[in-house]
């Protein structure tokens, strides 16, 4: 049995789940901070048994096992984010480079020849309190990740400076360059 899988997920104050196992087998969350979905494996059930949820499998198969945690992990990354928004931090490090927010528009200017625009998809929020800080939240904790990446993937820190788009406190390790071998 999973060690992950097998735990109950206690549903709080404000928050509703319902399964359909009928027809697409879908999870719905629903809570102050907006309502989720998610597709559950063939295999895979869930119960709501008085605000707990379960996540029991069918089969023991390899596939099935491996299925069994990581959809108990996602039910319970859901609860948690329509409850409070998860959120990602990033710095911008290098001379002249800065971000600036237009509505729902992300305005990068890292050092290319134009600034790069990125749109905020549905349910993701940016926040820019600083010129050289982005914050990125929102109720999916998958697609929150995903659009920090997205933006650290514009220009990732390089590793003689350390210029570029980092997550918040993250380490990169400087390389000496040239003048060190000599």
């Amino acid at each position: 049995m999973s060690r992950i899988g097998k735990q109950l997920i206690t549903i709080p104050t404000g928050v509703t789940v319902s399964f359909n196992s009928d027809q697409d087998r879908k999870v719905i969350v629903t809570g102050p901070k907006g309502t989720l979905e998610l597709n559950i494996p063939f295999k895979i059930n869930v119960e709501v048994i008085d605000n707990c949820v379960k996540v029991t499998r069918v089969s023991e198969d390899k596939k099935v096992k491996a299925c069994h945690g990581a959809t108990r992990a996602h039910i319970n990354n859901m609860i948690k984010g329509v409850q409070n928004f998860w959120t990602k931090e990033l710095e911008i490090k290098g001379t002249g480079y800065k971000a600036s927010l237009n509505g729902n528009k992300l305005k990068l200017l890292v050092g290319f020849i134009n600034p790069v625009e990125i749109t905020a998809p549905v349910g993701v929020e940016f926040q820019v309190p600083e010129e050289t800080k982005i914050i990125v939240s929102g109720a999916d904790r998958m697609k929150v990740g995903q659009v920090a990446s997205n933006i650290r993937k514009i220009r990732p820190p390089e590793p003689y400076k350390g210029k570029g788009v980092r997550y918040a406190n993250e380490f990169i390790k400087l390389k000496a360059g040239k003048k060190a071998k000599a």
